[in-house]
């Protein structure tokens, strides 16, 4: 009893290697299949929403779909199965993901025609993170995570300030214009305004007295130094993040300073750098 206990055991390591690793050949060649089957389960959703496409290939295309749907639960089951805390797995963000990838197929034979399955299809794609492992492995990724995070009160405060500018703009328009010239309401206006300074411009709602347009032309040109404001905090954050993690020894030979950590030599002219004093 001992020995079939301890032979499940080594199976569960071996799979759990195989599915939640990537540091074997077995492990790597289940990524990429994984990769491939969710890339062509999502076009899949793209192309049944083509109407010729649906009627004369709306049966193979469903077909595919079953295939794809029982091939993702054996997956999330085998998960369950070999993963070291199941009921974490199941409650983790990728466990969700992987639990909503398969359900929309079986809503459907519960609610026929429901479309809202075919928008759950696609989050899908979310599991490729998973499967490359970018939020944890890649610097880049984490650098630019870091930076949003430091940056959310700046960028909170600023949405906020922007939010105030466009209801009262949104205001004075609702009184200037009126409903004769489409601004039959304040969130009407609030519509108008959110286009007019994010210099959307949709054309549905047009100002038609002088001063509604001279307003207007004073939010277009609100709205170009508005959007740049964001993007500036956001690249000070990465700049800021950036130095964090640059070395400050300085080469003997150009001078250069702002090396890669645990740098061993220069990579503008390779001298060998000082060790830290």
């Amino acid at each position: 009893m001992a020995t079939e206990t301890d032979s499940e055991s080594l199976f569960k390591l071996k799979l759990r290697r195989i599915i939640f690793g990537t540091d074997t050949p077995a492990g790597r060649f289940f990524d990429i299949s994984l990769i491939v089957c969710i890339i062509l389960s999502v076009m899949l959703v793209f192309l049944d929403t083509v109407a010729h496409i649906h009627q004369q290939y709306g049966e193979i295309i469903i077909v595919l779909e079953w295939c794809f749907t029982i091939i993702f639960t054996l997956e999330y089951l085998l998960r369950l199965y070999c993963s070291a805390k199941p009921l974490e797995y199941a409650k983790s963000f990728y466990g969700v993901v992987d639990l909503l990838s398969v359900l929309p197929t079986y809503l459907a034979l519960v609610f026929p025609g429901a479309n809202f399955t075919m928008v759950i299809r696609v989050l899908r794609l979310f599991r490729i993170f998973r499967v490359f492992k970018l939020l944890r492995y890649l610097s880049e990724g984490n650098l630019l995570l870091r930076a949003m995070m430091q940056s959310s009160r700046k960028v909170f405060i600023f949405f906020f300030s922007v939010s105030l500018i466009v209801v009262v703009l949104s205001s004075i328009m609702y009184v200037v214009e009126g409903p004769n010239n489409g601004f039959s309401s304040i969130p009407k206006s609030i519509y108008w305004t959110i286009v007019t300074i994010t210099t959307v411009g949709y054309g549905d709602i047009t100002p038609g007295t002088n001063l509604g347009q001279a307003i207007a032309a004073f939010t277009m040109l609100l709205g170009y130094s508005i959007i740049a404001i964001p993007t500036g905090i956001l690249t000070a954050e990465i700049s800021q993040e950036i130095g964090k993690h640059k070395d400050l020894r300085r080469c003997s030979n150009c001078l250069k300073v702002g090396h890669e950590t645990n740098a061993l030599y220069c990579d503008k002219c390779g001298s060998e750098l000082e060790a830290d004093i």
